[in-house]
């Protein structure tokens, strides 16, 4: 083989490899550049200390209280569970429990809206107490309008 061969050879090599640690470093730049999702583990989820307050409609139509509203989560994976319970007293006590449900190891930052309903039968002078995994929260009220219905509500509250 000619010596002329042999350089062009080398040289074809060297070229090569340069260009695969050259594209190397390049991808590996991009790679640190790019905007990374964050997650949320475990230790992550939902601290009840993030919400203070919770505002809802108020519905009272034939014996029955229904609260509705909207709450905002960080992540789409928190789920949001609602319950009521009435305690027999003078005045009656509605407590209002909220429970977050995340069974999601791993879920992208995203503020995320859920909605709630729940009813509970009860004479109108009717106390609320509302409570958030099991933490006290403020409870804000807001009475439904006039020819509103707990099936077509819309909360618009200012932060």
């Amino acid at each position: 083989m000619s010596q002329r061969a042999i350089v062009m050879c080398v040289a074809l090599f060297v070229v090569i490899v340069v260009g695969m640690f050259s594209f190397i470093y390049i991808k590996q730049h991009e790679i640190e550049k790019t905007p990374q999702v964050k997650t949320i583990t475990p230790k992550d989820k939902l601290s009840e200390a993030s919400i203070t307050r919770i505002d809802a409609k108020h519905f009272f139509v034939n014996g029955v209280h229904t609260l509705a509203g909207v709450i905002p989560f960080p992540t789409p994976c928190d789920l949001l569970e609602v319950t009521a319970q009435v305690a027999k007293s003078l005045p009656e006590q509605v407590s209002v429990n909220f429970s977050v449900i995340n069974t999601a190891k791993t879920c992208a930052q995203s503020i995320t809206m859920q909605r709630f309903k729940v009813s509970a039968q009860a004479n109108e002078g009717a106390q609320f107490k509302a409570f958030i995994m099991g933490k006290p929260v403020e409870l804000n009220l807001i009475p439904a309008g006039k020819g509103e219905t707990p099936d077509s509500f819309e909360l618009f509250s200012k932060g």
